[in-house]
């Protein structure tokens, strides 16, 4: 059943009326990651204005494909049960050349995560949820129909000019989030440009209804007959919703390839024909980012800072990333708990990991659409290779997939601890006795103390894990104890096998410094 696409209210905002007082924050673009940030910053007490120039979700499925980390922040935000209920778990990808398959992989699911690794649900419906939670949410002031005209700043504040169906308005806020998208037009306001590159390659994708016994898999094809010369992927959704994404080439007219006529021909050589189509939409690769994501009083977050190809689920997720990063960094400066320069922190380390994107999603690109010469020599014979030699199915790449940045923190560590919670890593989850360990972590800065006591006269929350097989294997590795100084955002900020209150005190001054 093709979804009800309803429209959330338009109601005529006060700055109509009358001048608003200033606001905290104002984050322009209410898709999954504008929306993300609202919740995020809700959680920590800081109030915000959300606005959209649109009154219904997203067209079209868009990004289907969230990572265990989003799950985990979907389940901060209060969708997560919604998110694993409608969505559709998988851990297996195949890998195809032609019409043989040449390799499958199992990511599969650790009984020691409360997340699986991918769930597979249209925006439309991510959108939907998060909505829910934010008009339930009083500090949230979600306004549709609200279409920003203009964006300038001073020294001390950002101003935002804001046209309804009523009418023009203005408000004043001390920062302002741009969340909305890549072609995002607070970014042309501010007469920003991408830097990076853009492939010349575009592709198809549709939305497709059938009742279809097809696993909800992941499937990719090196020039498969049924689309020959050219690569295809296959997903499953929700609804009996499929995910069909069809190499075109560059040559390709955008406008004559989404015509149905054009359209149903190409698919019906994939599934057959007892389908509906339900959207379509051609792309062209792009693998770019601003130099900065901070720009006084205004930052970008997720693709309005940054782009990259869809394979290897990298978009959303790594919007949803920069909204992790972000929001305690700027609640802890508005609340006057940190300085101003702690916010430089987030384009640190968001740059780093739009970087890792950028370089993943550009290999994939190369890859699947190698240039003639060397590089098609290389793909062709790593696909040949790869039909019988195991060792040749890493080379094989289809996108790798999404995994949280390991952000180059300069802190404290000991390197006879595991490396899968070394500094800079989001804290991996482990059961505990009623619950799971990320649920004990993310609202303040926070020490684990593991098999023994943390030091005396620590003004900061301390937390002491059961032990288990889990937590030994993640974060103690062969050491009889250590203790773990962990950010709001989960990230490890330093370890130790044995610390005093002066080595903890360091690392927490130089977190909330952003050093």
């Amino acid at each position: 059943m093709p979804y009800d696409y309803k429209p959330f209210p338009y109601v005529a905002p006060p700055g109509l009326s009358a001048p608003e007082p200033p606001h905290k924050v104002v984050i322009v673009g209410a898709g999954p990651i504008g929306l993300a940030m609202a919740l995020d910053l809700a959680n920590r007490g800081v109030p915000s204005v959300l606005l959209d120039d649109n009154d219904v979700v997203s067209m079209g499925s868009r990004a289907i494909c969230w990572s265990k980390r989003s799950l985990e922040l979907f389940d901060r935000f209060g969708i997560a049960d919604k998110v694993l209920d409608k969505g559709m778990t998988w851990s297996v990808g195949r890998v195809c050349h032609g019409d043989d398959e040449i390799f499958s992989f199992d990511l599969a699911v650790d009984p020691g995560q409360r997340m699986p690794p991918f769930v597979n649900l249209q925006q439309y419906y991510v959108e939907e949820f998060l909505v829910e939670r934010a008009l339930a949410q009083p500090l949230i002031d979600l306004r549709f129909r609200n279409r920003v005209t203009g964006v300038d700043q001073t020294g001390e504040a950002a101003h935002v000019t804001v046209k309804t169906p009523d009418g023009q308005y203005g408000l004043t806020a001390d920062y302002v989030i741009a969340c909305d998208g890549a072609r995002s037009t607070t970014r042309a306001m501010l007469d920003l440009d991408f830097e990076g590159e853009f492939f010349e390659e575009r592709f198809l994708i549709a939305d497709i209804e059938m009742e279809a016994d097809f696993p909800p898999e992941r499937w990719f094809w090196f020039e498969p007959t049924f689309h020959d010369g050219q690569s295809a992927l296959l997903h499953r959704q929700a609804d009996n919703i499929y995910r069909i994404d069809l190499q075109l080439g560059w040559d390709a007219d955008p406008e004559e390839e989404k015509k149905p006529e054009k359209v149903i021909p190409r698919i019906e050589k994939v599934v057959g024909a007892d389908f509906d189509l339900e959207w379509v939409s051609i792309y062209s690769f792009q693998c770019r980012r601003l130099r900065e994501f901070v720009h006084g009083r205004v930052i970008f977050v997720g693709d309005s800072a940054h782009v990259v190809s869809p394979f290897g689920a990298r978009g959303g997720n790594g919007g949803l990333q920069d909204v992790d990063n972000l929001g305690w960094k700027l609640a802890a400066v508005l609340d006057g708990r940190a300085p101003a320069s702690l916010i430089d922190s987030y384009n640190r380390e968001r740059v780093q990991a739009a970087d890792e994107n950028i370089l993943q999603s550009t290999r994939a690109t190369r890859f699947m659409t190698p240039a003639n010469g060397a590089e098609r020599l290389f793909r062709d014979q790593v696909l040949a290779l790869a039909r019988k030699a195991p060792f040749a199915r890493g080379w094989v790449n289809s996108g790798r997939l999404s995994t949280p940045c390991v952000y180059a923190l300069s802190a404290p560590d000991d390197l006879s601890l595991p490396e899968i919670s070394r500094p800079g890593t989001v804290a991996p989850d482990a059961p505990q006795q009623n619950g799971w360990l990320l649920n004990e972590l993310g609202r303040d800065v926070t020490l684990m103390a593991l098999n023994c006591a943390a030091p005396a006269g620590l003004d900061l929350p301390v937390i002491a894990p059961r032990i288990n097989d889990m937590i030994r294997a993640r974060y103690l590795g062969d050491a009889r104890q250590a203790l773990y100084l962990v950010r709001p955002d989960q990230v490890i900020a330093a370890r130790w096998v044995e610390a005093d209150a002066r080595q903890v005190r360091r690392a927490v001054d130089a977190l909330w410094e952003g050093r």
